[in-house]
């Protein structure tokens, strides 16, 4: 057979040149490209200038502007784009099993001055979103909403709709399906982005506590992420449930790093440095053990047993919205009634302690619609959250999305609610206008100012 009249390393780096070669080509369309979006104005963000440039009928008629081939001409190029990145990769890899000397330059050369530039030049082309003339399939918009609010490729992925990949209507009589974001997101574009920074499939950074920042601002739901949760490196097995109910979690099982303590004992309401403020001694099981058993001082207390001699043998699930470690789920629990306990690591982990009980912790916060369908619930029990700060607007939206998931005939139990006496009549509109039967009622005074309202 005959031979090649070049060596291997020569005909290596003319292989490698006719690629730089071919990279180059592309790039200069796609800057080319870039200048005719930039011209046409497509990088302004004036309003106004959208309305009167931007409507899909008026580039149409704008003679010389075609903007359907355009969109095809972004497309072509980005596919051609695609194609060679991988050539050029596949040749690199290549190139890394040869322990050439010339071969290993080539590469380097390959990497810095070529495919780095080539790969944020082809991101780049991607990152704009050009109306879509034909609209989305039986959308009347243009465009897929917030793509262009977020830089961050991995954002850009989540919020992207996914379409069916038979082509068909899915079970749930959709096209495509959209991931859902909080509208609050784009209010805190640095801090998502910082979340949604990761490399896929590797461990998630220790980040917990960004994220239930962005929940509690709004930004609700948060994205998935395709990263590995971190767990505690010592984690034990949890305690049985006839133990877990009423003893202490074991401190290895909690990822403290988040928090000013480093266990559960510090948690103690006899240290000022606890790190938290609602729910005080919620973490000592000797006070926790006496809550809606026992008798108090206090009128405004209903005992378990005669809230549910109200309602005998019907209430068997219910939810407990509030701050605290699960004590009102646990004692619901020995009455044979499954309760899920809202929670939030407002200071402490009282998610992992309501979970590490035995019991069942819902992450979520008061933005959020109820995860629930309607007419679902025999209870609903709320104490120490919902207080005389909360706006009367938002209340009244909670309260309604509450009626919802209660069933007919189904107990809502307000619990140690507590305002200042001036605002007492209007609170007590809130829960009236419901015209709920009352089984029990009681208000008495938290101090000079303020009263408990207790009712069920």
């Amino acid at each position: 057979m005959g031979r090649s009249c070049l060596p291997r390393w020569r005909l290596g780096r003319l292989m490698a040149g006719l690629q730089l070669i071919l990279g180059l080509v592309v790039i200069t369309v796609s800057l080319s490209c870039l200048y005719r979006f930039h011209s046409a104005g497509y990088f302004l963000h004036n309003e106004d200038i959208c309305r009167t440039i931007y409507t899909i009928k008026q580039v149409k008629n704008n003679e010389g502007f075609d903007l359907k081939a355009l969109h095809d001409r972004v497309d072509d190029v980005l596919e051609k784009m695609d194609n060679l990145y991988d050539k050029l990769e596949k040749t690199l890899k290549e190139m890394e099993k040869s322990k050439e000397g010339s071969k290993r330059e080539i590469k380097k050369f390959l990497e810095d001055e070529v495919m780095k530039p080539f790969y944020h030049a082809h991101i780049g082309l991607r990152q704009i979103r050009l109306p879509n003339p034909e609209g989305i399939r039986n959308s009347t918009e243009k465009e897929d909403p917030l793509i262009n609010k977020f830089l961050v490729e991995e954002i850009r992925k989540y919020i992207t709709p996914k379409e069916n990949r038979v082509g068909k209507v899915n079970m749930f009589g959709t096209e495509r399906v959209y991931n859902t974001i909080g509208h609050s997101c784009v209010l805190m574009k640095m801090e998502l982005e910082k979340y949604m920074d990761y490399d896929v499939g590797a461990y998630c950074d220790d980040d917990w506590n960004l994220a239930q920042k962005l929940m509690v601002n709004g930004c609700d739901p948060l994205p998935r992420r395709r990263c590995l949760t971190r767990a505690s490196m010592t984690y034990q097995k949890p305690y049985p449930i006839n133990e877990s109910l009423w003893k202490l979690p074991d401190d290895r099982n909690v990822r403290w790093g988040n928090y000013l303590c480093r266990n559960f004992a510090c948690l103690s309401s006899k240290n000022p440095k606890r790190g938290y403020t609602k729910c005080t001694g919620c973490f000592e099981m000797e006070k926790e053990n006496t809550k809606w058993v026992k008798n108090s001082t206090l009128l405004a207390d209903f005992l378990i047993d005669d809230v549910l001699r109200v309602k005998p043998g019907e209430v068997r699930i219910g939810l407990d919205v509030g701050v605290g470690t699960g004590t009102f789920a646990a004692r619901m629990r020995e009455k044979n009634v499954t309760i899920v306990t809202t929670a939030m690591n407002l200071g402490a982990p009282f998610s992992e302690m309501i979970a590490l009980r035995g019991l069942i912790p819902l992450y979520i916060s008061l933005n959020q619609r109820l995860p629930f369908f309607d007419n679902t619930m025999d209870m609903i029990h709320t104490a120490g959250l919902m207080d005389g700060w909360i706006d009367l607007l938002l209340m009244d939206f909670m309260l309604y999305d509450w009626d919802r998931v209660l069933r007919p005939g189904g107990l809502l139990w307000i619990d140690r609610f507590f305002c200042k006496k001036k605002d007492l009549d209007d609170y007590m509109y809130m829960f009236l206008q419901f015209r709920y039967k009352k089984h029990k009622w009681a208000i008495s005074p938290k101090s000079k100012d303020e009263v408990y309202l207790c009712t069920a």
